[in-house]
């Protein structure tokens, strides 16, 4: 039981790292799922409440996650050059302003 215990807290501390990363309160989350206060989202997080599967699916489209982040899995990010150079209807010129615009956004994040 103590392995399943660990499992809901591991849940519980990603969904708090991707809620503080999205800027949000528990009590912004909370209203996001439909839940009647911030306390559910505290308990969650802390591991003391299960997460059902459906709310679970419902706080990685809010949050903006994969749902394999949230068990502690690895989430394979897409190459979006590689993507890029695949579309054949975009022009070279074009790709290249998408691949600055994305560097610029990841500078500008890491700046902060």
């Amino acid at each position: 039981m103590e392995k399943q215990d660990n499992k809901y807290k591991l849940i519980g501390s990603k969904i708090k790292e991707a809620r503080e990363g999205a800027s949000m309160s528990q009590k912004d989350l909370a209203e996001a799922l439909g839940f009647e206060s911030g306390t559910a989202i505290s308990f969650i997080e802390s591991g003391d409440r299960k997460v059902a599967v459906a709310d679970l699916e419902k706080i990685a489209e809010v949050l903006n996650k994969d749902i394999k982040f949230f068990l502690g899995q690895k989430v394979e990010k897409i190459d979006l050059r590689f993507a890029l150079r695949a579309d054949k209807e975009l022009m070279k010129e074009d790709q290249e302003k998408i691949i600055d615009f994305i560097d610029f956004i990841k500078k500008r994040r890491n700046e902060k």
